[in-house]
C-alpha cells in the first residue's frame, strides 16, 4: 500500500545547503533555495498555484468549486470579518462544489434558493438532521452575493476568461419590528434574573441606548484594545471601532454616550470589568443562546439582537431626533434612516403637509 502524501513541504540536500519542495512521488533536486526564508516563499507561492494554470480558463472548464477555493484563500483573509465568508462558502459547496461556471445561470440559482435548508432537529442519540426549514431570501441573497464576488475576483486575478452573471433573490423588505417600552422592559428584566446570563442584560442595555450593531457591542471594553472599540467614560464618547480594524459597510463611527448609560458603566467598570459584556472576567463571545432564551421567556417573539438596533433608532426618532443627528449617532446612513424609519417622526414630511393643507 503506497504511503500517504503528507503533501507539499521542504527538504534539504543532505550534502548541499540548499532546500527544496517536495510533494509527491521523486523530487527534482536540480533547483533550491540557499536560504531556508526564499525557500519558504518559494513553498508558499507553489501551494497558492497548485494545480491551477498559468493561463486564463473558459467558465466551461472551471467548477464553482474551484473559484469559491481561490477567493477563500486569497481574498478572505484580506476583510474585516473573514469568518462570515467561511460560513457562506460552507453553504454553497454542497450543491455548487462540481457545477461548472457554465451552469452559473438563473435557473440553477432559483434551484439553490429553492433546495437551500437550514437544520432546525437532529436525533438526540445519532445528532443526524431529522428536520429541515427553509432558509430565508436575505440568506440566499446573501451567499449567491459571496459566489458572484468570487467569480468576480477569479476573472479580475485572470483565472477565468469571463464572469458569468448570479441571479440573486428580490432584495426583501426592510423589517419594521421594534420593541416598544413595555416589551423592552420585560426583555431586560428576564435576562437580569436568568441563569447565568447577567452579561446579556448588559448587552440589551447599550444595544437600546447606542443602536450599535451585535458584534461591535461584544468587542468593546472599558480601555483601548485590539479587538474592537472602548467606551472613554471620561470623555464620554463611545468609539465603535478600534484603530486596527478596518472599516467596513457596516459603519462604526464614534458617538456620545448617554447619560443613563453612562452611569451603568461606570458602575460596571468600577466593579472591575474591563470589557463591556463579559462572564467571569472573560470577554462574551456571543449571546445567541441566552437571547434567545430571554426573548422567550419575556414572550417578546419575535425578536433578534438587530431588532434593538431597530428600537434605539425608532424611539429616537419618536423623540424629534433629526434624520441626519440619527444617521451620525447610529452609525447609519442618512437614506436608510429617512427610508426605514422616517415616518415614525412627528416631522415626518411636515413641510408637504404644510403646503398641502395651506389655503
Amino acid at each position: 500500500m503506497p504511503r500517504p502524501s503528507k503533501g507539499a513541504r521542504l527538504h534539504k540536500f543532505k550534502h548541499r545547503p540548499y532546500w527544496y519542495i517536495r510533494d509527491t512521488g521523486r523530487p527534482d533536486q536540480s533547483t533550491g533555495c540557499a536560504s531556508r526564508a526564499d525557500a519558504e516563499k518559494a513553498l508558499a507561492a507553489y501551494i497558492a498555484t497548485k494545480g491551477r494554470e498559468g493561463s486564463a480558463n473558459e467558465p466551461a472548464n472551471v467548477t464553482c468549486g474551484e473559484v469559491l477555493a481561490i477567493y477563500a484563500e486569497e481574498y478572505a483573509p484580506t476583510v474585516a470579518a473573514p469568518e462570515r465568508v467561511g460560513y457562506a462558502i460552507d453553504a454553497l459547496i454542497p450543491f455548487w462544489d462540481g457545477l461548472k461556471l457554465s451552469h452559473v445561470k438563473g435557473e440553477t440559482c432559483r434551484r439553490y434558493a429553492k433546495t437551500r435548508k437550514k437544520v432546525v432537529q437532529r436525533d438526540p442519540d445519532t445528532k443526524e438532521p431529522i428536520e429541515y426549514a427553509p432558509i430565508s431570501p436575505g440568506t440566499v441573497r446573501r451567499e449567491l452575493g459571496v459566489l458572484q464576488r468570487a467569480i468576480n475576483y477569479a476573472h479580475a486575478e485572470g483565472y477565468i476568461t469571463s464572469a458569468p452573471a448570479v441571479t440573486l433573490p428580490g432584495k426583501p423588505e426592510a423589517t419594521e419590528r421594534w420593541l416598544s417600552r413595555d416589551e423592552a422592559a420585560k426583555l431586560l428584566w428576564a435576562a437580569y434574573r436568568g441563569h447565568k446570563a447577567s452579561h446579556l442584560a448588559r448587552f440589551i442595555l447599550i444595544a437600546i441606548y447606542t443602536g450599535t450593531r451585535k458584534d461591535a457591542i461584544l468587542r468593546m471594553g472599558f480601555e483601548p484594545n485590539t479587538v474592537g472599540g472602548w467606551f472613554d467614560l471620561d470623555q464620554g464618547i463611545m468609539f465603535r471601532r478600534s484603530d486596527s480594524e478596518r472599516q467596513t459597510n457596516k459603519r462604526r463611527t464614534p458617538a456620545r454616550i448617554p447619560r443613563q448609560l453612562a452611569a451603568h458603566l461606570r458602575r460596571w467598570r468600577d466593579s472591575g470589568s474591563k470589557w463591556a459584556v463579559e462572564y467571569q472576567g472573560a470577554r462574551v463571545g456571543d449571546i445567541k443562546r441566552a437571547f434567545a432564551k430571554a426573548v422567550q421567556s419575556a414572550d417578546v417573539t419575535p425578536c433578534s439582537p438587530h431588532t434593538l438596533k431597530h428600537t434605539a433608532i425608532t424611539w429616537a426618532l419618536q423623540n424629534s431626533a433629526s434624520v441626519w443627528d440619527a444617521a451620525g449617532f447610529f452609525a447609519t446612513s442618512a437614506e436608510t434612516i429617512e427610508k426605514v424609519y422616517g415616518h415614525h417622526s412627528p416631522r415626518h414630511q411636515e413641510s408637504v403637509l404644510r403646503a398641502v393643507e395651506r389655503r
